[in-house]
This record gives C-alpha cells, structure tokens and sequence, in this order.
C-alpha cells in the first residue's frame, strides 16, 4: 500500500466528479482511500466502485485530513472555500473550476502539452476550460511547426458543458417534442436548445465577448506560454447531448504544409486524425459529437488550406471533436494526477 495516494474527489455526485471516479478505476489509479465528498443532502449514501463500497461524505476542511491527491469538480465558489483548506492539509489539489486557473502561482495544465508546469505548483493545479482543452490539444503540434499567433475560433458546445442539468433539460425538451407534451420551461439555459442554437455561453466579458469566449484566449496563452496569442472565439450552445466541436484556423509565423500538418497531428499524442471526404462512411470522413463521444481522444479532420489568407502555408484550418466532460475535464484532471505519481 506505500505505493498508493489516497484521494479525494469534490463534487463527487456531479457528472465530471462521477466521470473522475469511473477514469481512477479505468486508468488504474492507485488509489489507497478514496473519500467521495458531496453536499450533506448526499451524505450517507454508497457508491460501488472498483470492487469495493464507498461512503459519501460531507463536504468540508476535516473530510481532506490524510488525503494526498484531491480531485475538485465542484463550483468556483465551493472551490474557493474548501480546496485550499485541502492544501492546508497537505494534499495536492486538481481543480476542473474556474477559481483558480489565471492565478498566477497555480499551474494550468493539459498534460500533452505543458505537463512539466505542475513541477512548480504549490498545492494547486488547475484543470483548463473544456473548450480549451479540446481546441488546444490539436493545436499544440501544429504551433511546434509553424508558431501560431493567432486563432480564430468558433465552438459548438454540447449540453454536457452545463453537467447533468443541462443534458437532463436537453433530453426532456427532445421528449416533449416526441410525444407532443408542452415544452419545460428552460432553466439550465437562456432558451429552449432542442431544435435550436444558442450564441451565448457565459456572460459578457471583453468588448461584447463573452466569458466562455475569453478562456480561450486567457487561458491558452498560460497553457502554452504564448502570451501574445491572439483569439476570435464564438462560443454556440447546440442540441447535441455530450462533445463539443470546434472549428479552428490557425494563423502561423512560420509556414506550414498541409502534408506536414496531417503528419504532425495524426503522430499527436491525444489526437486521431479523421480526415478523408472520399471515405465510404461519413464516420471515417470528419469527427462528429456522436462518434467521439465517451472516449479520451481528440478527433481532427476538414484539413485545408485557410484560402483567406494571401501568404502560402500561413493558414490552416480544420475541425475538431472531443468528449467534454472526459477530456475536457475528468480525464485530463487524472492525467495531471498521474503526472503527480512521477
């Protein structure tokens, strides 16, 4: 047992606490005492999990005493108030909140491309923005080819982004509509999403720009210490249950082939290129929110040239798809705990 962290997950009922628990148990975390920590209505209950029974817990500073790695998946506001009591303790914090990802002595990390940054934390590390991640992970060899200093970004976020309420509304809506029922009263969103579009997620930020917006830009110019990065973001909500899609054209310093960009990608640690018009199912042509759905990789495809722009090789765009609520958020905050065991 010297070889095992006992860890705690916060917020551990939601759905990217209970994805976190399901990637330990996949990737064979090696887990001593796992302490599922949750709000006190959830105190009490049991959760099967890798052969054994667990216990929720209450959430509060005692529940982290002689935990080593603590997983958070809880709100900002929850974050703020107990995950540095969990430092306090000695634990090293994983935090998927927005709390702390800009602050500038807390670690923001996607570990296929800046996992060295959690060798200067100091009890924190933050977990990236969904969108980030899936937007970054392709983008990352494509910038160690040509140096990219500006994205121009349009995202189209499924309902998983707003956790287990959001899918829940989404799938009610999709069952009214079926059985000719009266539509529910939207709560998890501005508006009705079955059947519909929503460009807003988060609220105003920047210049009209919206908070969701405003991560990628803040955030990927931390994760791969571009400071000078410039991003045009769009976020849009779609009626799509679970992974978010992305279209995104890099503009690049140096230029960048589109043999070499399919070779760097399709080599990509995280990335699965699927990019072939001519293939005889659309599933092997592009990614889609339905294919990638429940798994870890990033899918790329709708590779070209950005034909916008005057200077040959200085463009590129493409398309890409990922599961957000595993590697957009519980996967990834494994994979910087798994960092942490080296």
């Amino acid at each position: 047992m010297s070889d095992t962290k006992n860890v705690a997950i916060l917020g551990a009922t939601g759905a990217v606490g209970t994805q976190m628990l399901q990637c330990l148990e996949e990737r064979n975390f090696p887990v001593g005492e796992l302490r599922l920590l949750a709000s006190a209505r959830s105190a009490g209950k049991m959760v099967a999990w890798n052969g054994r029974e667990v216990e929720i817990q209450e959430a509060r500073p005692e529940a982290f005493e002689g935990m080593d790695i603590v997983l958070g998946a809880a709100d900002d506001a929850i974050a703020k108030e107990l995950l540095p009591e969990a430092v306090k303790r000695g634990a090293t914090v994983v935090d998927n909140s927005h709390a702390f990802r800009l602050d500038a002595d807390v670690p923001l990390v996607v570990p296929e491309i800046n996992g060295d940054d959690v060798k200067w934390h100091k009890g924190l590390i933050a977990n990236p923005n969904c969108a980030t991640i899936i937007g970054l992970v392709p983008t990352w060899p494509l910038h160690q080819l040509g140096g990219v200093s500006r994205m121009i970004v349009s995202t189209y976020q499924a309902a998983s982004g707003a956790g287990a309420p959001g899918m829940a509304e989404l799938e009610s809506e999709i069952s009214a509509m079926g059985s000719g029922s009266a539509m529910p009263e939207p709560k998890a969103f501005v508006d009705q999403l079955a059947s519909n579009l929503i460009p807003q997620i988060g609220g105003e930020k920047f210049e009209g720009y919206t908070s969701e917006e405003m991560k990628l830009q803040n955030e990927g110019r931390k994760i791969m210490h571009l400071p000078e990065l410039r991003v045009n973001c769009t976020c849009v909500r779609v009626p799509v249950l679970r992974s978010h899609s992305e279209s995104i054209t890099l503009e690049f310093e140096r230029p960048v082939s589109l043999e070499a960009a399919r070779e760097a990608l399709a080599a990509a640690p995280g990335v699965k290129l699927v990019d072939d018009l001519g293939a005889e199912t659309a599933r092997d042509r592009y990614p889609m929110p339905l294919y990638t759905s429940d798994q870890d990789l990033i899918w790329v495809g709708r590779i070209r040239r950005d034909i916008s722009n005057p200077e040959e090789g200085r463009g590129i765009t493409f398309w890409c798809c990922g599961d957000q609520i595993r590697k957009g958020a519980a996967t990834n905050a494994v994979q910087i705990a798994e960092l942490l065991l080296k």
